[in-house]
């Protein structure tokens, strides 16, 4: 495993402080506080607030973007495809719910990124939407409101940073199955 650099460790910090306080309450002079060094030797290393909060969310909607992507790909059925949706959701989010909590509620604060964070976002849900649609044609997902099933599913997907820190032994291949029994198979006309 490769050794944190300062940088990824300032926005690691960062990100829990975001999820502790919210990103507007916590000032550089906090997070250089809780990094035990002076708030002029942060910028050494980074350049702003903002860009870490840049950096948090973009890489995460982008291995968001990009494994879905690759689930597209595949060759499974919508029913399988959506499992490995949540697989992507759980693993991302159990790897980093700090960072999730600032994907979901400071977004609206970013600057300059913002227009391509919204564009990614909504990508992303027509891409899931589109896999839901699929199931219905095919007839492996129950013919009903596409938008319902979709808030259903990825709201509760979205909101798995709020659970998982709370859940010591978690085991993330467990959760995805567990999960996926809940969501997907409900929705799954070949399930008994």
């Amino acid at each position: 495993m490769k050794q944190e650099t300062r940088k990824e460790e300032i926005i690691s910090t960062a990100a829990k402080l975001f999820k502790e306080k919210g990103y507007s309450a916590v000032t550089m002079r906090d997070l250089a506080s809780a990094m035990g060094m002076k708030a002029a030797s942060l910028y050494n290393h980074i350049n702003s607030k903002q860009q870490i909060l840049k950096e948090i969310i973009i890489s995460l909607a982008e291995d968001f973007t990009d494994g879905l992507k690759n689930i597209q790909k595949s060759d499974l059925t919508n029913i399988q495809k959506l499992q490995e949706v949540v697989k992507l959701h759980v693993r991302i989010t159990s790897q980093n719910t700090f960072g999730m909590a600032s994907l979901n509620n400071d977004w609206m604060h970013l600057e300059e990124k913002l227009d391509y964070y919204l564009d990614l976002r909504a990508n992303y849900e027509e891409e899931f939407r589109n896999i839901i649609q699929k199931g219905i044609e095919n007839d492996e997902i129950i013919n009903d409101n596409v938008e319902v099933i979709l808030f259903s599913i990825l709201s509760t997907l979205r909101s798995l940073y709020l659970w998982i820190p709370k859940k010591e032994d978690l085991n993330p291949e467990e959760l995805s199955q567990q999960l996926s029994k809940v969501l997907i198979n409900g929705i799954n006309k070949k399930i008994n």
